[in-house]
């Protein structure tokens, strides 16, 4: 399946040098990553980056422009996001199937690998889940607590062991 916004360097293309490249959704690209990433909308996508081999490694180093659109989770007011986030991506060929029972240790410097198949990197896929990525995963609009207490869900202070004995407490008097 080719990714909504696909952006493809040839490898073959790359050398020690970085090349400079712009790259930006367009809004049927955009609208299809909203629906993936379950997001309102997705108003901007773009990225400025150098690409090039380094120590035989393939680099992406930039910085992503996006402006998006999610909805609180609590409940579902428009929350507008941007970000303008730097990044440093490593691309390295795939080593295979692993299997589910494979334990996977990663490191600080293993976050920002991404590995490719083929004769091509895709810088379009990598840029749209690093800037997904850089979201907030849990939007929370003002209103947030006023909805979430009116659905009858209890606060952090209204639940466990401390709450049960101050209801005790409430109870004596």
């Amino acid at each position: 399946m080719t990714p909504e916004f696909s952006r493809t360097y040839r490898i073959d293309t790359l050398g020690e040098g970085a090349r400079e490249v712009a790259i930006e959704a367009d809004e049927a690209e955009r609208a299809k990553l909203a629906a993936r990433f379950g997001l309102i909308s997705v108003d901007r996508l773009a990225a400025k980056a150098s690409i090039g081999t380094k120590n035989g490694v393939i680099v992406a180093e930039g910085t992503i422009d996006a402006v998006v659109v999610q909805a609180c989770v609590a409940s579902g007011t428009p929350m507008p996001a941007t970000v303008r986030e730097p990044f440093v991506l490593k691309f390295v060929a795939a080593t295979g199937p692993g299997t589910a029972d494979d334990e996977i240790e990663l490191t600080e410097a293993d976050c920002d690998v991404v590995e490719y198949e083929g004769s091509a990197i895709d810088l379009g896929e990598a840029v749209a889940e690093t800037m997904v990525l850089a979201l907030d995963p849990f939007p929370r609009s003002p209103d947030a607590d006023e909805v979430l207490k009116a659905a009858g869900v209890l606060g952090e202070g209204e639940t466990g062991p401390f709450a049960a004995l101050k209801a005790l407490k409430d109870k004596l008097g």
